[in-house]
Order: C-alpha cells, then sequence, then structure tokens
C-alpha cells in the first residue's frame, strides 16, 4: 500500500515468471464470475499485459500448420505491427522538426489510419468466428473482456481518423492530439497482438478441436483478412478430396433469366474479360474483384468487406464519398474516368447497379487499359490470334 503503479508492476514482474497461459486466462475468469465490473476489469488487462509480457510460458503450445486460422491470424499480427511501427515513424517525424511539412505528413497519416482500421475484420473474425466455440467450452469471462477492448481500439482508430481530417491542423495541435488518441490507438493494436498470441491463441488450440477449426476456417472469408491474403488453404487431415468437393457444389449450376452456368464457368468468364471489374454492396463494403491476368489495379482478399473509402488514398476519398451519395440518391447512375498509367491510357468507370424497382444495390468499378484500340486504323475481316 502506498507503493506507485509503476513499483507494483516492477515487483510483479520480477515475480512472476513462466506462467501457464491457461493460469492468466482462469483467473481472469474468476474475477468475471466473483462480479468484479467489466470496466475494472478492462483496466486489470491492460495492467496484467504489461506485467506478463515475455514472462508467459509458451513450450508448451501447439504446433499451426499454414493457413490455419490462427496462422492467418498471426500472419496478420505481423502486418499490423509493422504498420504501428511505420506509424510510429511518421509521428516522430512530427517531432523531430518544426519544419515537418503538415500538410504531407497529415495525409501520410491518414493513409496509415485508414489501413489500421482494417484491424476491424481480425477483431470480427475473433468475436463472431472464435469466441463462440470458446464460449461452448465455458470460457465467457476473457473473450468479454477482450470484445470490451476491440471496441476502446475501434474508437481510437476513428478518433485518429477524424483528427486527421481536420482542416488546417496545426503542428502543435497534432503533437498534442497524438498523445490522447494516435499514440494510444497502435498502443492498443500492438498490445492486443501480444495478448492474443501469448494468452488467447494458445488457449484456443487447447480446446477447439480440429472440426471447430474448420468451421472457423470455412466462415473466415465471410468477414475478410486483415492487411493479409492466406496463400495457403488448410484443410484438416479428415476432410477428404469427395467430401470438399461436396462442400464446392453448393452454387453450382447457377441459373438466370437467360441463361444458367456452373461456378467453375462463371469464373472463367469473369477472369477471361478484358477488364477488371469491382463490386461494392450497398453498405459501401467491397464484396468482389474479378482476377484478369493483366490486372490493373492490383487487388488481393484482405480488401474484401472493407469499407471502399478506405481502400483509396485519402486525396481521392471525396470523390469516391461524392460518387456514392450521388448514386444512392439516384442523381447519377455512371461516373468515367481516364488517367494515364505507366504510358497506358487506362479507362476507369463507375456504374449504379440497382434492381428491377430501382433499388439501389451497389457500385461496380469497371477498369480497361484502352491504349490499343486508340492506336486501331481501318477493319480487320481476316482471320489473326492474338498472342
Amino acid at each position: 500500500k502506498g507503493d506507485s503503479e509503476q513499483e507494483v508492476r516492477q515487483e510483479l514482474i520480477q515475480s512472476l515468471t513462466n506462467i501457464p497461459y491457461g493460469e492468466v486466462v482462469e483467473v481472469e475468469q474468476e474475477l468475471i464470475s466473483e462480479g468484479l465490473p467489466e470496466q475494472e476489469v478492462l483496466k486489470l488487462c491492460d495492467v496484467h499485459s504489461a506485467v506478463l509480457k515475455g514472462n508467459i510460458d509458451l513450450t508448451t503450445v501447439k504446433k499451426i500448420p499454414d493457413g490455419h486460422p490462427v496462422d492467418v491470424f498471426i500472419k496478420e499480427n505481423k502486418e499490423l505491427n509493422q504498420l504501428c511501427q511505420s506509424i510510429e515513424q511518421s509521428l516522430m517525424e512530427l517531432v523531430s522538426s518544426e519544419a515537418v511539412d503538415i500538410p504531407k505528413l497529415v495525409l501520410k497519416l491518414r493513409g496509415q489510419f485508414n489501413a489500421l482500421f482494417d484491424v476491424d475484420k481480425h477483431y470480427q473474425r475473433k468475436e463472431y468466428l472464435l469466441f463462440p466455440f470458446l464460449e461452448k467450452q465455458g470460457i465467457t469471462g476473457p473473450p468479454k473482456v477482450m470484445w470490451g477492448k476491440h471496441d476502446e481500439i475501434r474508437e481510437l482508430i476513428k478518433g485518429s481518423i477524424e483528427l486527421l481530417q481536420t482542416e488546417g491542423i496545426s503542428r502543435d495541435e497534432l503533437i498534442a492530439s497524438s498523445e490522447i488518441v494516435l499514440r494510444p490507438a497502435i498502443k492498443g493494436v500492438m498490445e492486443m497482438t501480444t495478448k492474443e498470441e501469448e494468452i488467447l491463441f494458445p488457449m484456443a488450440l487447447d480446446k477447439l478441436t480440429e472440426a471447430d477449426w474448420y468451421e472457423i476456417h470455412k466462415q473466415q472469408l465471410e468477414i475478410g483478412f486483415c492487411l493479409y491474403d492466406p496463400p495457403t488453404k488448410w484443410k484438416p487431415s479428415w476432410v477428404e478430396g469427395s467430401e470438399l468437393q461436396e462442400l464446392n457444389k453448393t452454387a453450382e449450376n447457377i441459373q438466370l433469366p437467360t441463361g444458367s452456368f456452373s461456378v467453375e464457368e462463371l469464373l472463367a468468364i469473369l477472369n477471361t474479360l478484358p477488364v477488371d471489374i469491382t463490386f461494392v454492396d450497398k453498405n459501401d463494403k467491397v464484396k468482389y474483384f474479378s482476377q484478369s491476368p493483366e490486372r490493373i489495379f492490383q487487388r488481393n482478399r484482405a480488401i474484401l468487406n472493407r469499407d471502399v473509402r478506405l481502400c483509396h488514398p485519402p486525396a481521392s476519398a471525396h470523390i469516391v464519398d461524392k460518387i456514392i451519395e450521388d448514386f444512392k440518391s439516384g442523381k447519377a447512375s455512371r461516373a468515367p474516368f481516364w488517367i494515364n498509367i505507366g504510358g497506358n491510357l487506362i479507362h476507369i468507370e463507375y456504374f449504379a447497379l440497382r434492381n428491377e424497382k430501382g433499388e439501389y444495390l451497389g457500385v461496380l468499378e469497371v477498369s480497361h487499359n484502352v491504349s490499343v484500340y486508340r492506336k486501331l486504323e481501318g477493319e480487320q475481316r481476316i482471320l489473326s490470334y492474338s498472342k
């Protein structure tokens, strides 16, 4: 009693070494069961994270195969930590020189925090896919506490984005605000990666069956990935090829008013078209992109279910907002642009999608390299194959 918080932390760090990860979960669960208010548990969560970092015994953690949901979470954490370190470097630029170009730095930070909000999908996969399986095992407290921390981090990132949209913000204002929202946001993200890798994931690997993980694996694409697109498709050893084929038949034989085709045929059609297609739904989330061989703008599955505004450079975000607003209101239905990239003329057009009742369904972005068409002269009536 009477000791400073820092002294208490140091004493705990010295005494708590090689703590089994399971015991940390048990203590948290017990505190909640005894009626400790959630806000108090959230505060303790921060303290024990600082105290236990690097002191938890992970020698018995199960091996994780490539592409496993936990492997994906950890690879995303690596990307998140790298992004947070880049943001910290940007903030160091802010304080290191009074001559720093503030508008340029603010634009850079806006792009970085827009990317950081991708962590929302990482957290949603935990909340809606992983936590329900833990709760079935009777582990209800820690997921609830962690979800609370997710919400705190989300609010800090949103607050950071709003701050960075302030017109004419000064260097002094930015320095002061960075300690209130910007740095706490990246600190929260980085501390959460530690909590996951040292406590949550080892415990989940012990509690969940391979069948549980396969259910999570099958559903994770519906929510989307965070800053990382898994190159490896994982499947448990007990899943036979015939079962996988059966799972893939669920959407075969798509019937439309003017014909039908299989999923395989549809994919071949969409990926053979000489244009890039990206579909954004009525809630402004990216839901699909084609994979043509000569894609103009690179995409990966990490953008799926992401707000389309966060997929564009901050300098053009207001244009995206305007297009969506006018499409939704019915003021416009098409928005064409053309730009030069690497000596090629690229035509980009946005189309409002509506159903037969005129109800708004979303936006279709179509990008096309039209350079070759500008060079055409006369006619070509003789068969000649393109390379």
